[in-house]
């Protein structure tokens, strides 16, 4: 297995471990990912000396080709010249060169092949630590979510116990007590240190109207009888009064004498 298929397995079994026994999955997770790029890091390095030696034998290759052109050219030129035996050392020369050329083509192949497998997987690695982060990020909105419904959850069992709602209730019991402990000591301030007659009036007002609305009840059920109105004395207006005759005149007069003498001689 190569180095990025053990990174991979590296990172999958991670992620494994992760969801199977984190104590802290938000913490766990965000250390998994800072691994991952840590390793990725170190990839990109591996992959950039890949492609520098893959660079190196190119260069050395196109070097090897362009000596060994530039002695077919002075093999040519011995040529021209009419000396053969000098253009047969260019061309060995030539030769020579060709062979290294060839060498360096095949190195410089073979590892621009497996440059390109290095591009090919750390793009891919690159990808599942993109991927891995948006997961990371799904999971810790999971347990924050999770952690909310938990605390909601707990909150309400908190608010179904009747404890709390007896809190409540010996609560509104004392609070009634303190009140009616206030209302009884400002009476009583009242009462004893302020003014006695206007507190005596109040309290007749209070009562008043009791004993009348007492004996009306009474009267309507019938266990006492109403006593009859007075009789209203008839007034006589002294215009309407009859004169009183002669004989009658005369009647008073002698019944007033008779009571002078009575009383004179008694």
């Amino acid at each position: 297995m190569g180095f990025f298929g053990r990174l991979a397995t590296l990172i999958k079994s991670n992620l494994n471990d992760l969801i199977s026994k984190s104590e802290d999955p938000e913490k766990m997770l965000n250390q998994v990912i800072l691994d991952m790029n840590t390793q990725l890091v170190e990839a990109k390095k591996q992959v950039a000396v890949a492609i520098a030696d893959e660079k190196k034998l190119k260069k050395q290759l196109d070097n090897e080709s362009s000596v060994a052109e530039e002695w077919e050219r002075k093999a040519m030129m011995a040529v021209r010249a009419g000396d053969d035996q000098l253009a047969k050392e260019a061309l060995l020369r030539k030769k020579e060169h060709d062979a290294l050329a060839a060498q360096f083509k095949d190195q410089w192949e073979k590892q621009k092949q497996a440059t390109d497998q290095l591009k090919t997987a750390l793009r891919a690695l690159n990808h599942k630590i993109e991927e891995a982060k948006r997961k990371k990020n799904v999971l810790i909105a999971r347990k924050r979510r999770a952690e909310a419904m938990k605390s909601i959850q707990e909150t309400m069992s908190g608010l179904s116990d009747t404890s709390a709602f007896d809190t409540f209730d010996r609560m509104a019991s004392k609070i009634d007590q303190m009140e009616a402990e206030t209302e009884a000591a400002s009476e009583l301030s009242e009462e004893y240190s302020g003014d006695v007659l206007k507190h005596k009036f109040a309290q007749l007002e209070a009562t008043a109207g009791a004993d009348s609305d007492l004996e009306e009840l009474k009267k309507k059920m019938g266990l006492i009888e109403e006593e009859p109105a007075p009789a209203v004395a008839a007034r006589v207006d002294a215009e309407e009064e009859e004169e009183m005759s002669e004989e009658e005149l005369a009647e008073l007069e002698e019944a007033l004498a008779a009571l002078k003498e009575r009383e004179m001689g008694g």
